[in-house]
């Protein structure tokens, strides 16, 4: 139970340190593709906030306790931060969402076996990886 447990709470604290990221995104990118953009990293964000709640409620079921600060999902998370000391362009938004998405969907991909038998719990990471494929395939055409 403690890998599993460990393994969900990675996940929270990457989506909790992704939404911040989708939220930044959404606030800074500038340019021709703006009004775009600023639409899509909101409906990120949005995805992201009830995908953070949806583990953390499958954890409690659990019986698991989910992180729930930002130092833990700091600490936790395999997404990394991004840092605003220069301007970043909306080419490299997009670029890092899709490394990110991409990322999430090698990390889901880790917890089938590790929930083998949890039929709930793997349906979840189901979901949250064919969210994920979608944007990336959305993201790939966008960078074409």
């Amino acid at each position: 139970m403690k890998k599993q447990e460990h393994y969900l709470n990675e996940l929270l604290g990457s989506l909790g340190v992704f939404y911040i990221k989708l939220h930044q995104y959404h606030w800074y990118v500038e340019g021709p593709r703006f009004y775009t953009l600023h639409e899509i990293f909101e409906e990120m964000y949005d995805e992201v906030t009830a995908d953070l709640d949806e583990v953390a409620e499958r954890m409690l079921q659990l019986n698991q306790k989910p992180a729930s600060t930002l130092k833990e999902y700091l600490e936790l998370s395999f997404v990394k931060e991004a840092a605003y000391t220069e301007k970043v362009s909306a080419e490299d938004m997009v670029k890092a969402t899709l490394e990110d998405y991409k990322l999430f969907v090698e990390k889901i991909k880790e917890g089938y076996d590790l929930f083998d038998g949890d039929e709930v719990t793997t349906d979840l990471l189901v979901g949250l990886q064919t969210k994920a494929d979608k944007h990336i395939w959305m993201l790939e055409v966008t960078s074409r």
